[in-house]
């Protein structure tokens, strides 16, 4: 990393939410760190040693008692990151399909100071990403262009860096994978400024636990609640 991104590295804090994954969260973890990052992950009341492993390899670990979902998770994560000095909030997936050696492009591009939202953009190169997966991140990205005006091609990465002013400016109440549209919308309707930088897909039949029928319900469900705050 160069001196300025080292720098900005020092002010950022990456938040990871995790289920089950004992398996992919200590290599994370320790990849991140040597980066100089600060890492937090919130153990979703895993019944593995996830909880153990990440704190081994030098995490601050957040023990959630029952499962609530990603969404709970993530922001739990936030609001305890946001209690430190921290400018810039990274969020990472811990089933693997995020490479931690791209930290370095999130970083920079925040450094250039003229988004407040850097999201992750797998379809550039879909490469083994399951048709259905492809379909439906191709699908949701373009309901919630129409919503937000803003082109997001991939609106469902969880791999993405986001500014304190939009954590201090929008409130996040998803509980579950449609956090990740909730972000896309609701910093656009604040009038932040958003930007997909391509990233690589990567996908090595890690366990999953979305749930295709569940997770489209939600997302749905959260388009038919979801209202633009009065100017």
């Amino acid at each position: 990393m160069s001196e300025r991104i080292s720098h900005l590295a020092a002010q950022t804090c990456v938040v990871i939410p995790a289920y089950q994954a004992e398996e992919m969260v200590a290599p994370l973890v320790k990849s991140i760190c040597s980066q100089g990052l600060t890492v937090i992950v919130v153990d979703d009341a895993s019944i593995d040693a996830t909880a153990r492993k990440a704190e081994e390899a030098g995490a601050v670990v957040i023990r959630r008692p029952v499962n609530g979902g990603k969404g709970a998770a993530l922001r739990q994560g936030l609001s305890e990151a946001l209690n430190g000095k921290f400018q810039w909030f990274l969020t990472i997936d811990a089933d693997g399909q995020h490479l931690p050696e791209e930290l370095a492009l999130f970083l920079a591009e925040a450094d250039g100071g003229a988004y407040d939202l850097i999201v992750g953009n797998r379809m550039w190169n879909p490469r083994e990403m399951p048709f259905e997966r492809c379909f439906t991140n191709w699908f949701m990205s373009r309901l919630l262009f129409r919503i937000t005006k803003q082109r997001v091609p991939d609106t469902q990465c969880g791999y993405r860096i986001v500014s304190r002013r939009v954590l201090e400016n929008i409130c996040l109440t998803a509980d579950h994978y449609e956090i990740d549209s909730e972000f896309v919308v609701k910093a656009a309707w604040a009038g932040f400024a958003i930007k997909s930088i391509p990233i690589s897909s990567v996908y090595r039949r890690e366990l999953s636990f979305i749930r295709p029928l569940q997770d489209t319900v939600r997302f749905f469900r959260f388009l038919a609640t979801i209202k633009r705050p009065s100017v």
